[in-house]
């Protein structure tokens, strides 16, 4: 379509069926042809971030039964509720399809499932990678982009970074941290912070995996005003820092 900007996709072909009783050329005719497709927008940059964080796209061979198809995105706390809504609201917009909520009461966490080939076929054809992400995640080349990164960079660090408070000599002092395994993504997401400009330190912490840390307020204040917080737990405690008084710092971390 004119206008449209279309990314990858999958075409499927529907066989014309004649009505019953109707004999018919054993020739297969086909009249029509179904294509999915994925636009490259906003809204897809972000859930290809929290894909990158906290979620996983798997193909699984089951022994004696079909081939199982999952897109898995998990939460940490049960009664975070509000940013599951969010994430799935955004699974309708981008995928037109929403997440099968399942709780696991013995660890406290939530998770988002879509069971469906094309879904999975469909993120694959953009340039994300099958479960494990282990020295194998990446971000594709077009969300690296100056307009469609700072989308990449905010559902990665919803899902799966941090917003830290303490109390420094009696002064409350923020930082925000996002730990990436060992993958191409780690040198991505670098120059995706030094394409918005951001102030951070990235430091090894074992096994190939790195803690990238932004200190101090006015990082706090400039992402919170260029990438944002749509998870809530992480907004609360950037607005909770311009507001209150070190000593209830305890309180905001937990």
């Amino acid at each position: 379509m004119k206008g449209m900007q279309v990314l990858f996709g999958q075409r499927s072909v529907v066989q014309s069926v004649a009505p019953s009783g109707v004999r018919r050329n054993s020739t297969p005719r086909y009249h029509f042809i179904i294509a999915r497709r994925l636009k490259i927008t906003k809204a897809l940059a972000e859930l290809i971030g929290i894909l990158l964080g906290d979620g996983s796209i798997g193909i699984y061979e089951s022994k004696g039964y079909s081939t199982h198809y999952v897109v898995k995105i998990s939460f940490d706390k049960i009664l975070k509720q509000e940013y599951l809504s969010y994430v799935n609201d955004l699974l309708l917009k981008v995928l037109n399809e929403r997440g099968i909520v399942k709780h696991r009461k013995e660890s406290n966490c939530s998770d988002l499932f879509i069971f469906k080939k094309d879904v999975v076929n469909l993120l694959l054809s953009i340039g994300l990678v099958q479960a494990p992400k282990w020295e194998r995640a990446i971000i594709p080349k077009p969300f690296l982009s100056k307009a469609l990164g700072r989308h990449v960079l905010r559902g990665y660090f919803d899902s799966d970074g941090s917003v830290v408070l303490t109390d420094n000599n009696g002064v409350l002092y923020p930082r925000l941290e996002m730990k990436i395994s060992p993958s191409p993504m780690q040198e991505q997401f670098l120059l995706l912070l030094d394409q918005y400009k951001f102030k951070y330190g990235c430091y090894d912490i074992g096994r190939g995996k790195v803690r990238i840390q932004m200190n101090g307020r006015e990082q706090l204040r400039k992402w919170y005003a260029e990438i944002g917080f749509p998870n809530k737990k992480h907004e609360n405690k950037a607005r909770y820092y311009f507001k209150h008084k070190p000593d209830q710092t305890k309180t905001l971390n937990n």
